[in-house]
């Protein structure tokens, strides 16, 4: 009697970013592209050249990129509903009032609709921005989303292995990251640049006659959101500077999840403070006091005179521009 052996596909996650791109060039070139499956997880908050740049992908490798989108609306519409019923009483084990204000009530009632943008409406019903220390971003609008592809494949009786552009050098939690990995019984991760450098990774790019993400060449140091939660000082102020609408985009988000919040307000750069007034607190770290922030220094006393100039045509931090 013999063994059935399980067909094996591959299954490479795309970000538009430049790890990524590298490697889905190398999955193809190792495993050819029909045995590859290819998936892009849309947060909703990319900048237009993203998308744009996931066009070119496919058709500079000739492939089609699978685009996932997490869709809140079913949770969104439970917690309206159950805002509307909340009569709780008392305090909660950290001393919390546990029920919403009738203000309160009836401003989330009428914020909480589904607007089709993943991270806007997973920000609605949570009613907060993602932080550092609650970076649920990530789980609620990729992990998931490429997890139930993947299980969807080993269903159909694939044995899948997932191809994902993870370099240890990117940061801590990432510095004991291995090549490959067995994940359950019939899935596997492959990591294919986890000893590259980011500058092995853009001579890739070159070497092999393909476009980095032109976001690189603007100031931007990362391909993914825009602004990240974990968005850095210089990007920041790059990000202000050459797509203002961006900020603007943010702190319409700010007032609408603002509203859908029990506390009555929320900022993109969540941090705790140890203000008291609801107003005080939104006006000292919302999205347009962070960007004031990041065109000074000296701890944020002092505008630098960089701030005041345009950014040049290309500033990217990898030295693309030389």
């Amino acid at each position: 009697m013999s063994m059935k052996i399980k067909k094996v596909i591959h299954v490479v996650s795309i970000s538009g970013g430049k790890d990524s791109t590298v490697t889905m060039s190398i999955a193809i070139n190792r495993v050819g592209k029909e045995n590859c499956r290819f998936i892009y997880c849309d947060t909703g908050n990319e900048h237009p050249l993203v998308y744009l740049y996931i066009d070119y992908l496919e058709i500079r490798f000739g492939v089609k990129i699978d685009r996932l989108k997490n869709d809140f609306t079913a949770r969104i519409n439970a917690k309206r509903l159950f805002v509307s019923k909340d009569q709780r009483r008392g305090r909660d084990k950290k001393g919390r009032k546990m029920r919403w204000s009738n203000k309160h009530k009836r401003a989330a009632i009428v914020a909480l609709k589904p607007t089709g943008i993943p991270f806007l409406d997973l920000c609605l019903w949570k009613g907060r921005f993602p932080s550092r220390k609650a970076q649920f971003c990530t789980e609620q609008l990729k992990t998931i989303l490429a997890v139930a592809y993947q299980s969807a494949l080993i269903d159909q009786g694939y044995n899948v292995i997932s191809w994902q552009g993870v370099r240890r050098d990117e940061s801590d939690n990432r510095k004991n990251a291995k090549k490959a990995e067995r994940i359950s019984l019939n899935l596997f991760a492959f990591r294919p640049l986890v000893s590259w450098s980011a500058a092995d990774v853009f001579e890739y790019h070159a070497t092999n006659g393909i476009e980095p993400n032109p976001l690189y060449k603007l100031g931007m140091s990362r391909v993914g959101c825009m602004p990240c939660i974990n968005v850095n000082k210089q990007e920041l102020r790059e990000i202000s500077s050459r797509f203002p609408e961006v900020i603007d985009r943010i702190a319409e988000w700010e007032l609408l999840v603002g509203q859908a919040s029990k506390r009555g307000y929320s900022t993109f750069k969540a941090d705790k403070s140890d203000l008291q007034n609801r107003k005080e607190i939104f006006e000292k770290l919302c999205i347009r006091e962070r960007v004031r922030w990041s065109k000074t220094s000296h701890g944020g006393r002092r505008y630098t005179l960089l701030s005041a100039m345009p950014s040049p045509e290309c500033s990217s931090s990898y030295g693309l521009c030389e």
